[in-house]
Order: C-alpha cells, then structure tokens, then sequence
C-alpha cells in the first residue's frame, strides 16, 4: 500500500499528544474549497476512521482530498512566534503566506 502523506515524528508526537488531550481517537485532514489560492487545509477530530486513510495510527486523511495532498509531508513546526502544523505540498503552484490555503 502507498501511504499518500508522510508524518514527520514531530507532527506525530503531537497529533498523538492533541487526539489525548481532547478524548479523540483521531485527527482528520481535510481539504476545502476557499482560502486565499483557492483550497484551504481543514483540521478536525473524529473518532472513526472510516470516511479516508489512517496513517501512523495518528491521521486520517479524507478520501475526497487524497489526490490534492498526494505526496505531501505533515510536519509540527516550532518557532518564537508559535508552534503550527505545516503541511509540504509538492502538488502546490502557490500558496498564501500562512500556509493554510493552496492552488494546484
């Protein structure tokens, strides 16, 4: 089986740490329409994983946003101003300056 995303063990220390915290079983990672460039990532909790993919037991990645997210990394990033889950999209033409939203 190809995994679709690659979780660094950074973001998996802390998907693992948040899912505890809030009594969820997952994380879910969604994409939308809207955002800056067009699609936008969504973070959610879900206790199932049945609507996508789960990867390193952490992740659930939604079935419809498989193929904008193909190939990316996940990664948990701490810098002065804060601490962010960054998502490494090869597949991106563009993105805003937060990194929340994209164009393919």
């Amino acid at each position: 089986m190809i995994i679709p995303v690659k979780i660094t063990s950074n973001a998996k220390e802390y998907l693992s740490m948040m899912t505890e915290h809030n009594h969820k079983t997952y994380v879910h990672l969604g994409v939308s329409g809207g955002g800056c460039s067009g699609f936008q990532y969504e973070w959610n909790y879900v206790d199932s994983a049945s609507d996508g993919t789960l990867i390193d037991d952490v992740l659930v990645l939604d079935s419809m946003a498989e193929m904008y997210v193909i190939g990316c990394t996940v990664d948990y990033v701490r810098e002065l101003g804060g601490s962010y889950l960054k998502v490494i999209n090869p597949n991106a033409k563009a993105s805003c300056g937060c990194g929340e939203s994209f164009a393919v």
